[in-house]
């Protein structure tokens, strides 16, 4: 049996939770994947997989096994590309992820230049609304939206986001503008959410996050499209500053009640903490931090910065500095 091919064949297989798609993604007879499977089975005398004719699914010691064999799968493929040369030189394949909405507006455009800059490099961007494993999913980097917890990754804190409320001038001039989040129930909103609409939106009063009911007027599962609709002079929206920053900027839109916006969230570039970093992510980093920094600065400019949320300052990256290095959440 060769050990490294089973193991590969394992850590497949768990992964795709059935025997036949990880042969498909192999491009392995699946005859061939089961086989290596068993044998590593019989070779440590323990079962891995639990087998069923609807799902397949981990045993506690396959769990335990499938950890090391990812990791150690993981330490090959570096040492693999420290050969080739892909430390030394910015080079290979990239993958990033982001939120599918900030990703598109806001890192899509930097990766643009990012690849024009380094031709060497071949770039994956994972632009979706969940968050990702970097480890399991052979991701390289990802940004992230979040408060975040402790692990072995590292974090660097590029700026920070608000929720806004805003309607058009058109709805303001029709409606005039609400004075406290209770207002909202005699207004027309604008809900949106892929999970279904909530009936109160959040704001924060004297130092506490609270809900108030709102009136809706239309609901929408993107925000795009609630966007659209409040700049139309539908009603009043709410969504991230990242999403509305254009329309406000350019006077589509009005910022309201910045007076009772929840704190700031941070905005993350996360990575493994490995101590030697391939040229391609370190190339990456490098590129692209300054620019998403500027970017979200431009956003803050945009929706304005007298209009930050009374009562606590605005979250900060916690015992750092900006864009100094800490451990943080595994996803």
């Amino acid at each position: 049996m060769d050990r490294f091919e089973a193991m590969s064949a394992f850590v497949a297989v768990a992964k795709a939770a059935s025997f036949s798609a990880a042969a498909r993604e192999q491009g392995t007879p699946l005859a061939t994947m089961s086989r290596r499977v068993a044998d590593l089975e019989a070779e440590l005398g323990v079962r891995l997989l639990s087998r069923s004719t609807r799902k397949l699914t981990l045993t506690d010691q396959g769990q335990i096994f499938y950890e090391a064999c990812a990791r150690i799968l993981g330490e090959v493929r570096d040492a693999e590309r420290s050969v080739t040369g892909e430390y030394r030189t910015p080079k290979g394949d990239l993958t990033v992820t982001a939120p599918a909405g900030f990703g598109r507006l806001h890192l899509q455009p930097v990766a643009l230049e990012f690849l024009t800059a380094y031709p060497d490099i071949n770039l994956r961007l994972m632009l979706v609304d969940r968050v990702v494993n970097l480890a399991e999913e052979h991701v390289d980097a990802a940004l992230r939206i979040a408060e975040l917890a402790d692990s072995s990754l590292i974090a660097r804190t590029l700026g920070h986001i608000r929720i806004v409320l805003s309607a058009s001038p058109d709805y303001l001039a029709r409606r005039g503008a609400p004075k406290h989040p209770r207002d909202l129930a005699s207004h027309d909103c604008i809900a949106w959410s892929a999970l279904g609409p909530a009936s109160t939106w959040w704001f924060r009063e004297m130092g506490v996050d609270q809900t108030f009911p709102i009136h809706i007027r239309m609901t929408t599962t993107i925000a795009e499209s609630a966007l659209a609709a409040a700049e139309a002079g539908l009603g009043i929206v709410q969504v991230t500053s990242y999403q509305a920053a254009e329309a406000i900027r350019e006077g589509r839109l009005v910022v309201l009640l910045s007076q009772f916006e929840c704190q700031t969230t941070p905005v993350n570039l996360v990575y493994a903490s490995n101590r030697l970093l391939p040229a391609k992510l370190r190339a990456f980093i490098d590129f692209a931090m300054p620019r998403l920094e500027q970017r979200l600065r431009s956003i803050e400019k945009s929706i304005g910065a007298g209009t930050r949320p009374r009562g606590k300052a605005p979250t900060k990256p916690r015992g750092r500095k900006k864009g100094s290095r800490s451990k943080t959440e595994s996803a």
